[in-house]
């Protein structure tokens, strides 16, 4: 056989091997590129008052979610009642950015489901969920004292996810000097 002949068979086993590494990779482990570093910087209308904006510095000194939800996301239904609980517990205060959404959507959606937000903020544009590199609703930034992004959760928190990486993370940074 001619070394012509090897390279479909080369090139073909190249893709095999690139698409075997592709489907053991978890799409909801998409690193990203802000943690570690300093969270983007908003200001914005809150959602149930907004004649008042909402600074990310007014957080600086506190460990805190910063939670990406909107009405009309399935699966930010699914984790609600988890944020609920979350919140019961006064880890950690959540604010909500209440991302492309109809702000009275977004309030009639937190009457009926509970708000276990500190607030929410209204991102009807999406220019602060792209500034966080926001792929989709729902998700979640835990953010230091020093306002560094920490740990990122794609998708719906679980009780798992909270009870394995979410509250020991808390718990460690609220060790660390601020």
């Amino acid at each position: 056989m001619s070394m012509r002949n090897w390279i479909p068979l080369v090139f073909f086993l190249v893709l095999v091997v690139f698409l075997g590494i592709g489907l053991g990779l978890n799409p909801k482990e998409v690193p990203s590129p802000l943690i570690g570093k300093k969270a983007p910087d908003f200001n914005l209308a809150q959602l149930h008052q907004p004649n008042q904006t909402f600074s990310s510095e007014q957080m600086l000194g506190k460990v805190w979610l910063f939670n990406v939800w909107a009405s009309w996301c399935v699966s930010c239904r699914e984790e609600h009642r988890v944020l609920n609980d979350f919140n019961q517990l006064q880890i950690a205060p959540i604010v909500g950015l209440n991302y492309k959404d109809e702000p009275l959507d977004a309030i009639n959606w937190l009457n009926k489901l509970g708000n276990p937000y500190l607030l929410s903020v209204s991102d009807s544009a999406g220019k602060a969920g792209l500034d966080f590199g926001v792929y989709g609703v729902p998700e979640t930034f835990l953010i230091d004292k020093k306002g560094i992004i920490r740990h990122k959760h794609i998708g719906p928190v679980t009780v798992k996810a909270l009870q394995e990486e979410i509250m020991p993370l808390i718990a460690q940074l609220n060790q660390e000097a601020g």
